[in-house]
């Protein structure tokens, strides 16, 4: 009987250790709300991060995810060393994708920015350091990522890289905000 009870008693307290463990393993809601803050401070805070670069995240637990594209290289090794550096993030999976390099490219690029951010109702957007209308060229593919105030202002980006010569498609992913 005693026998029992001590293989009882043993398999209890292993499996509240276990469950402790398990615990402690997994962040808080408040410590994974730090980390993503940090994470979209130090990648917005990168002092090469441009206009035709687009950064995206995903934090889950201690791990951070980084994906989108960027024109250089340089700045998908200022990204993943700057959010290795956050504390209590353990892993970071760099999936950032780089442009490749096109001269053709980099010139619609030079186009597409004077064309949206040159343009009356939109040069608003132009103003902050950080420009929410976020463009990337691919072969000649272009693609707005961001964040604009109205539909309307969605709809005249679209209309406008539309107009640059030279592309062969826009995609506008742009978000009107709430």
């Amino acid at each position: 009987m005693t026998k029992y009870r001590f293989a009882v008693f043993a398999a209890v307290v292993t499996t509240c250790m276990l469950a402790a463990g398990q615990a402690q393993d997994e962040p808080s809601q408040k410590a994974e709300a730090r980390i993503q803050k940090e994470v979209r401070h130090e990648l917005v805070m990168l002092p090469d991060l441009g206009v035709f670069d687009n950064l995206t995240y995903k934090v889950d637990g201690y791990n951070v995810t980084l994906s989108g594209q960027v024109a250089r290289s340089l700045v998908k090794s200022e990204a993943e060393k700057a959010v290795k550096g956050i504390e209590g993030v353990e892993k970071v999976d760099n999936q950032i994708e780089v442009l490749p390099v096109s001269p053709m490219d980099d010139q619609l690029r030079r186009r597409l920015y004077r064309a949206i951010y040159g343009y009356g109702p939109l040069e608003k957007y132009a103003m902050p350091v950080i420009q929410p209308i976020r463009i990337i060229v691919r072969n000649g593919q272009v693609t707005l990522e961001g964040v604009v105030d109205n539909e309307g202002d969605k709809n005249l980006a679209g209309i406008r890289a539309n107009g640059v010569s030279g592309i062969f498609s826009v995609t506008n992913n742009l978000v009107v905000a709430k």
